[in-house]
């Protein structure tokens, strides 16, 4: 009869206690569910950016020789990886990846494994289509340019491409990541100890759904909302200042301080680069 009078009686007196009582759950969980987020989220760019330069690699001028039939192939087999990750639901790829490799193949996963891996080739699934985009979005006659100089394709992509497409795509790598915060709930199909997974737990202990899930709830949300802050913070600093000190930009051999919205230094190079030829040339 103690222990039943010491618990609450009200709403926000539950919620007080469940938050005072099993802090260590809640954070445990949140925990777990960050992790896999992040990590999943880091696992599939990769996977999406290898998926993208691929695609991206122009068939031979013989596309009959082996080696045009083997690109073809490949590009295949990565495109049907695309659209059944993109076309069934995560918590269904779940349940068929953790029971399925045990039960065809012998390999017998964590949970937790089994979960980064499925949020991994998820994401990589969503970050192909986001790279191949965003390869597009870069001029070609950057490429064409960097052929011409005898760059392979593997350089122009590392050296020239991917670089600018990254900044372009960053935004869809954000998104990524906080989608996956909150999709990682459907892993409690499998048992992994994430927050979701908690807070059922905790709900079914104590009768007390909504409390529990309104704690959820916040926990979730100060997540994404932290993330989505240092992710803005972070496309920030990779458009560069919005200030620029021109050396010439003066007449009187002063330094003209400009500010262009928006641009990158390494734009406002290239505009500057091409108003100096132009003085030379009417010299």
């Amino acid at each position: 009869m103690s222990a039943a009078a010491a618990l609450p009686s009200t709403f926000w007196g539950w919620v007080l206690y469940l938050a005072r009582t099993n802090w260590s759950m809640f954070l445990s969980g949140a925990g777990v569910t960050v992790v896999l987020a992040v990590l999943g989220t880091l696992a599939g760019c990769v996977i999406g950016f290898l998926v993208g330069m691929v695609q991206g690699i122009p068939y031979p001028a013989m596309t009959r020789s082996v080696g045009g039939i083997a690109l073809r192939a490949v590009k295949a087999v990565l495109a049907a990886y695309v659209e059944v990750f993109r076309g069934t639901p995560m918590i269904v790829q779940a349940t068929v990846i953790y029971y399925g490799s045990k039960q065809m193949f012998g390999v017998d996963m964590s949970a937790f494994v089994a979960g980064f891996v499925v949020v991994s080739i998820n994401t990589g699934a969503y970050m192909a289509e986001s790279v191949r985009g965003g390869i597009d979005s870069v001029d070609r006659g950057q490429t064409e340019a960097a052929k011409a100089i005898g760059m392979t394709h593997f350089q122009t992509m590392v050296s020239i491409v991917l670089p600018q497409a990254f900044r372009n795509i960053m935004p869809q790598v954000g998104n990524n990541l906080i989608i996956n915060i909150k999709d990682t709930s459907v892993l409690n199909v499998i048992s992994v100890s994430e927050l979701f997974f908690t807070s059922k737990s905790l709900a079914g202990t104590y009768y007390q759904y909504f409390p529990t899930y309104l704690i959820t709830c916040v926990i979730y949300f100060v997540m994404t909302f932290a993330c989505s802050r240092l992710l803005r913070w972070y496309e920030r600093k990779l458009d560069g200042p919005t200030s620029f000190e021109l050396a010439d930009g003066a007449a009187d051999g002063e330094k003209a301080r400009v500010k262009v919205p928006g641009r990158t230094s390494r734009a406002l190079e290239l505009l500057n680069g091409k108003d100096n030829s132009k003085r030379r040339a009417m010299r």
